[in-house]
């Protein structure tokens, strides 16, 4: 049931600043701010067009609150699908307060988390994952992930859903009308047709899925972990490629005995880079506990930087080090490995030349220096998959999308084989029932209050 009151919030972030902008969606929303409201030019805020903005005072028994602006946004063509009022008062967190009081006292109710989006999903002007997409888009924090939000938020994916459950439903009506008339031995679904429309919707599924292993790491940032033995260059690696003294360096073994952690964009991409202590031998207590984060940090990490001071390197350690970077990559197969040679100005181009042959994946930088900086952000492109987001195509950033689909595809997979094994009409029907379910999910057009209360409750309050 769609809710009837009329709610308010703040729909700027809280704290003072120059304009604040409060929010009311309901019926009543016009009705309630033409009670507090009085334009310079003597107009009822109530017999105005819809999109138009008005100049005026806030008051309330004689006392003015604020000279502000009010946009009048009416139903159904508001982002909520009601009557919207938008005030846009000066910044002050007292103002602000004063005025969202002042209209709860004329019978608002204040907004929870995410309702105005909740009702906009509920008045039928976004679909659910469209609705997702606005959290993704206020919380988008680089020009991928930015893109990504925007396209589903303009119903990419929705679209490409909705499409593929509209020509199952039109099969599942066929199916289920064969159901009626099984005694007349008929077929009214064309089975050649169903099988390459089972074919064509496996195909889109499987991209789908594919594309959230690039999506995810889009949306959250892609964690590489710097590691390495002390006193090798990793706090200055950290700080060459934030291009800012944002960790401790020191001539002292030992001196980073935490994680630290900071993020970069490069071309569009977010990465979030974890310097770590470095991994030796050690009695001291507090260094050890350092070192256990680092293996923790290297489980999550996507890609790992292993680094080697060059002026340490002889040739009785040059087979160790092999075994060590082999070892890092055996233990995490899936994880990217790149060997990185810090001090490169203290190598021969012949001796380089011969690491690059014998370690695969190794760069040579000067972290001092900020030599080979610019290779190794290339070098960290180069494991992201950005094919996709080039070519504008539909990318899953969201588990709940992601869970759905693996089970939508497990349904289809499993209509094909009962296609093929010539298995009765009922018995399909079910397991295409079940995929239309599934594809229903990501959309909305199957849902629960649970499941609302779980994707709203993230939202902010004024949106």
């Amino acid at each position: 049931m769609i809710p009837q009151e009329t709610i308010v919030a703040l729909a700027t972030p809280s704290g003072a600043g120059a304009i604040a902008v409060i929010r009311l969606s309901g019926k009543e929303a016009i009705a309630i701010a033409a009670q507090v409201f009085q334009s310079v030019s003597g107009k009822e805020l109530s017999r105005q067009k819809t999109h138009t903005i008005h100049l005026g005072h806030i008051t309330d028994e004689g006392k003015v609150y604020d000279q502000v602006l009010v946009s009048i946004f009416k139903g159904p063509h508001s982002y909520t699908g009601e009557n919207v009022v938008e005030i846009s008062c000066h910044g002050s967190t007292f103002i602000q307060q004063q005025i969202i009081q002042l209209l709860l006292r004329k019978g608002a109710k204040m907004a929870q988390a995410g309702e105005f989006t909740l009702r906009a999903f509920l008045n039928g002007k976004l679909d659910l994952s469209q609705a997702e997409a606005v959290a993704d888009l206020i919380a988008s924090d680089n020009e991928a992930s930015h893109q990504i939000a925007m396209q589903q938020m303009r119903g990419g994916f929705s679209n490409e859903i909705a499409k593929l459950r509209e020509e199952l439903l039109n099969f599942a009506s066929l199916i289920e009308l064969e159901l009626d008339f099984s005694e007349e031995d008929v077929e009214f679904a064309d089975r050649t047709a169903f099988h390459e429309l089972l074919n064509r919707i496996e195909f889109v599924l499987k991209r789908l899925i594919d594309s959230f292993a690039v999506g995810n790491v889009i949306k959250n940032g892609i964690p590489v972990a710097i590691v390495g033995e002390p006193n090798v260059g990793k706090s200055t690696l950290l700080n060459a490629l934030l291009n800012e003294e944002r960790a401790i360096v020191s001539d002292i073994a030992g001196t980073t005995r935490d994680t630290i952690e900071d993020e970069l964009v490069i071309n569009g991409i977010g990465f979030r880079f974890i310097d770590t202590a470095g991994i030796r031998e050690t009695k001291d207590h507090v260094e050890s506990i350092g070192i256990q984060k680092t293996f923790e940090k290297i489980e999550q990490a996507q890609v790992v930087l292993f680094l080697v001071d060059s002026s340490q390197l002889t040739v009785d350690s040059l087979e160790p080090l092999k075994n060590e970077a082999e070892r890092i990559k055996n233990k995490y197969p899936q994880k990217a490995l790149l060997v990185l040679f810090n001090k490169k100005d203290l190598l021969s181009e012949e001796l380089i030349s011969d690491l690059r042959s014998q370690i695969p994946n190794s760069l040579f930088i000067s972290a001092k220096n900020k030599e080979g900086i610019d290779e190794l952000k290339n070098a960290l492109l180069s494991f992201v998959n950005t094919g996709a987001l080039r070519n504008n195509e539909t990318i899953v950033t969201n588990t709940r999308h992601y869970d759905s689909l693996l089970k939508a595809l497990e349904e289809i997979q499993k209509v094909k084989w009962g296609l093929n094994a010539g298995i009765s009409s009922d018995l399909m029907a079910i397991d295409i029932r079940s995929a239309l379910h599934y594809f229903g999910e990501i959309t909305g057009e199957v849902t629960n209050d649970e499941l609302l209360g779980n994707i709203f409750a993230n939202f902010c309050i004024g949106k």
